[in-house]
Order: C-alpha cells, then structure tokens, then sequence
C-alpha cells in the first residue's frame, strides 16, 4: 500500500513538472509569435508622405536600403523626408544609401533636412534628394575622402619585435600596419583616394547641378555652416521639417496635412535571439561595426 501511495505522488509531481513546462513552451512560442508580428512591416493603405532618419556613423546597411527601395512600389507614399544627423561613415556604405534615395527620388519627390551635422557621407545621401534643408548652425560640408594607415614600426623596434613577408608584389598588402609606407604604395593608395574623390565630386556636379569647376573648388574637405553652405550652392534653403512640407505643397501640390509615417527598417533576428529576448526579456542581439573601405567621415578631432 504504500508502495502505490509513492507511485501515486510520484505520478503527481511528474504531472505538475510537465504541465510547467508546457506553460513554459506555450509562453516562449507566444512571445516569438508576438515578436514575428510586432516586427512585422506595417502596411498601410493610407496616403503619406515617409521619414527616414539617418542618424550617427553610416555603415553599410542592406536592411535599410531594402526598407528604402520598397518606397518606389509603394502607392501610398506620396513624398519622402530625409532627415540627417551624421558626420558620415564609410564611402561604400554612404554611396550606397545615396543610391538607394537616388531610386526613390525617380518616382517621388524628396526633401533632405540636415539636422545638427550633414557632413561628408551625410553631405553625399543629401545629394540624392531634390531640395535639401539645413539650419543655419548646421554643420555640413566635408566633401571629401581619407585612408588612414597606421604602422607599429617604431614600437616594434622599441620590443625587438620584426616582421618578415613574402609579397607577390611590391604593393601587396599596402599599407601596412608591420611596414612603413613605400612611396610605391603611397602613390597608390592616392590613386585610389583621388578616383573615389572624382567620384564624390561627380555626386555634387549631377545634384546641385553645378559647374565642375565649382563642385571641385568646394570639394577640398573643408566644413560649412548652413548658412554658408546656402551661399555657395550645396543646399537650396534654411529651414526644418516644416519647411519641406511647404515645398512639397508649393512644389508638387501634396497635400500638407498627410501624416507622416516613418519608415520601418525590418531587421531579422535569429531564432535563439528571438527566443533570449522573449525569456530575458531584453534584446539580445549585439550590434556590429563594420568598416568597409575608404571613410567620407567628418572629425574635427583629426584637425587638432
């Protein structure tokens, strides 16, 4: 008899375990459901006008220019507002978020609105738009591109430390942090930097619709204020967000009190990220820095 009494508590605290863990299952297979649909792109039917934010360091970002291109086969956009907070980032990266508005700027009109700094690869995405925006304390500008090398020669020698390499050529691997910098690959690490230049350059030429020569003349890395920036031609007015709904009205006739709905960037998560995020709570994904290329970045740091 008491042999069936064990049997029969064991049974018992065997069922409470699995139904706690089938409460445990359901609620992690409903928070990923929730999760799902609350990252879910929202679709909406109702006429709009888009924000994009483009804010900090620009790297490279498929997510975001997906996000963006999808804009040209939506009916329900009527215009995009650009606003811009960055002093840049890489050149792959900026190009590619300028190509990108480029796109949408074909359909529909766009308005860039530089916040504090639109400087060098922020200057460069403003260029895809067809009215750019600026405060007259705005720091803009920079049109222009840096490689940086750094070697670890002299403290190499200081420890003793030397670095042998066999190269297939001599401008393999130039620069080199192991190296000094040969004038070889000094000349070509700015061939490199003037045919990226030329490229910027270009940019400025096609969206200001300026005379090479003057796009060249303003292209030396130099920064503007926006007022400044208004006098020389690299931005049309000074004003805000407001004033890119007026010229949306005055310009293209779009009604100034459509709402504006910012664009969602649809970032996927990995399911065990999902899963962390449902239990812990808190996102549980980690942001990665990738510096792909030359840099079309603005620090004033450097100029100390």
């Amino acid at each position: 008899m008491a042999l069936d009494t064990d049997s029969m508590i064991d049974r018992r605290r065997l069922k409470r375990r699995l139904a706690l863990w089938r409460i445990v299952a359901l609620g992690a297979v409903l928070g990923l459901i929730a999760v799902a649909i609350g990252r879910a792109p929202r679709l909406t039917a109702e006429d709009h006008v888009a924000v994009l934010w483009i804010e900090g360091m620009i790297l490279t970002d498929p997510y975001r220019e997906e996000a963006i291109r999808a804009l040209t086969v939506d009916d329900s956009v009527s215009a995009l507002i650009v606003h811009i907070d960055s002093p840049g980032g890489t050149t792959f990266g900026s190009e590619a978020l300028y190509l990108a508005v480029a796109e949408v700027s074909e359909v529909m009109p766009v308005v860039a609105v530089m916040n504090g700094v639109a400087a060098s690869g922020g200057y460069m995405t403003a260029l895809a738009a067809d009215h750019i925006l600026a405060r007259e304390s705005t720091i803009t500008g920079s049109i222009g591109v840096i490689m940086q090398a750094t070697n670890f020669v002299g403290l190499m020698e200081k420890l003793g430390i030397e670095n042998d390499s066999i190269k297939s050529g001599p401008l393999k691997a130039e620069p080199n942090p192991m190296s000094r910098m040969t004038s070889e690959g000094r000349e070509a690490a700015r061939t490199v930097v003037k045919g990226v230049h030329e490229m910027f350059v270009d940019m400025v030429v096609e969206g200001r619709n300026m005379p090479r020569e003057d796009a060249a003349r303003r292209a030396d890395g130099r920064i503007y204020t926006g007022t400044k920036a208004r006098e020389v031609g690299l931005i049309d007015a000074i004003g805000g967000e407001e004033d890119a709904i007026a010229w949306l009205e005055s310009e293209h006739g779009i009604d100034p009190d459509l709402p504006l709905i910012e664009v969602e960037i649809d970032y996927p998560e990995r399911l065990i990220d999902q899963l962390a995020s449902v239990v812990i709570g808190k996102p549980y994904l980690t942001e990665r820095l990738r510096l792909d290329g030359l840099m079309s970045l603005w620090h004033p740091l450097s100029a100390e």
